[in-house]
Parts: structure tokens; sequence; C-alpha cells
């Protein structure tokens, strides 16, 4: 069966993060979505296959991995075409997009964008007590309570995780993303 471009496109980034977790990128534009945001993006649909939810996160074992997007999307299409068609663990992926912290419903990895910055404190604080595995490239993000921070550094995106928070929402991270991650409190 032949594969689509996209698929193609995801499956060698996937291959270059997890081979090469310090290799450079030119994070430079690509069209209208920057290599750094597609990259980005295969780490939140891998993140889906290293993380471990509580049993009660899903209450049927086809409910979907919702993907969410706090704020202004960087991404566009590309997650969407990076996850259409992926299972993980029996569970679809799917993508949604919120606009304030009140519409998430249910959601299992969310992007907070930067641009909601001068409001983390109180997304973080609203989403306390939840298994929602927080992910952000916001400056300070792990110090604020944030679960995973993208930093970019030179031209490579490094991985800080904030343990504690992570423990406190009751999600387990796979030692092997661990690994590639700077801990920090």
């Amino acid at each position: 069966m032949p594969q689509s471009p996209v698929i193609l496109k995801v499956c060698r980034l996937l291959i270059l993060i997890i081979l090469f977790p310090t290799l450079s990128f030119d994070l430079t534009q690509q069209g209208s979505i920057s290599l750094e945001h597609q990259v980005k993006a295969v780490y939140l649909f891998n993140f889906a296959q290293f993380i471990e939810w509580p049993e009660k996160t899903f209450s049927d074992t086809n409910d979907p991995i919702i993907l969410g997007i706090l704020g202004k999307d960087p991404f566009g299409l590309f997650l969407e075409e990076t996850v259409k068609g992926e299972v993980v663990n029996g569970h679809p992926i799917i993508v949604q997009r919120y606009a304030n912290v009140n519409q998430i419903k249910a959601c299992h990895i969310l992007f907070i964008h930067s641009s909601v910055n001068t409001r983390m404190d109180n997304i973080l604080n609203d989403l306390k007590g939840q298994n929602i595995l927080t992910v952000s490239d916001a400056t300070n993000f792990t110090k604020l309570g944030g679960m995973i921070r993208f930093v970019k550094d030179a031209n490579k995106i490094k991985l800080q995780i904030n343990l504690n928070t992570v423990k406190e929402a009751d999600i387990t991270i796979s030692s092997k993303l661990l690994r590639l991650s700077e801990i920090v409190d």
C-alpha cells in the first residue's frame, strides 16, 4: 500500500527525534508551518505513546486520546495530518482546539500556547487535579506548574519535565522519555 507524503515526512521526523534526540534542526520557515512547529507536533503525538494515564481516565477501551490546543494554534493542519488514523493502545487520537480553559471537558495532552502566558498561572491552577499532560513552549512553564516545556536551544528542541507536577496529576511518563529530558522542580 503506498504511503502518503505526510506520513513519510512524519516517519522521518520520528526516526530523527528518537534516534538522534540532540540532533540540530534548521528551525526556519518551511511553507506556512515552521519546521520547529512540525517537530513539536511530532513530539506531541509521541507523548501519547510514552504516557500512562490512570485507568479511570478512559471510560471505554476505544475512547480517543484527545490532544488539545489552548490559545493560538501554531500547527495548522499538520498536527491533524500527523495523528490521522493513528491508534495508541487501542485509542484513536483526535485534535481539539480551545479558546479558554473552561471549554476543556475531556483532554489528555494539552498544548498551551505562549500567547496565553499572562493567564498561565490561572490556567494551570484550573487544570490542577486533572489527568491532563500539560505542554508548552512558554518561558518558566515548568516553574509555574506545567509538566513538559519545549525549550529551543540553538537549533535543537529539548524537553524540560516537572516530574512533581506529573506525579500530582497521577500520570506516568516512560523512562525512555525521561532519559531524553531535563528534570526540573
